[in-house]
């Protein structure tokens, strides 16, 4: 136990020193926005379409169900 603590740092002079960065390096940018909107706006047109075709089967399938009873109206 002893050995291990003899590594441990004890006083703050050898602790780590603060990092210091400037922030105008480390933001996005225009490139960052653009792209962020570019995904964006792709994720919205994805959910469109795919509230369109969830739609469309969702008609289809009650179409079928309207002629499928009027074509059998023993089996409704």
């Amino acid at each position: 136990m002893h050995q291990l603590l003899r590594f441990l740092p004890l006083e703050e002079d050898t602790l780590i020193p603060a990092i210091e960065v400037d922030p105008n390096s480390v933001t996005p940018g225009v490139v960052g926005f653009v792209v962020t909107f570019v995904v964006a706006g792709a994720v919205l047109v994805l959910i469109i379409d795919m509230v369109r075709r969830v739609r469309r089967v969702r008609y289809r399938e009650e179409i079928n169900a309207k002629l499928d009873a009027e074509t059998n109206p023993e089996a409704g």
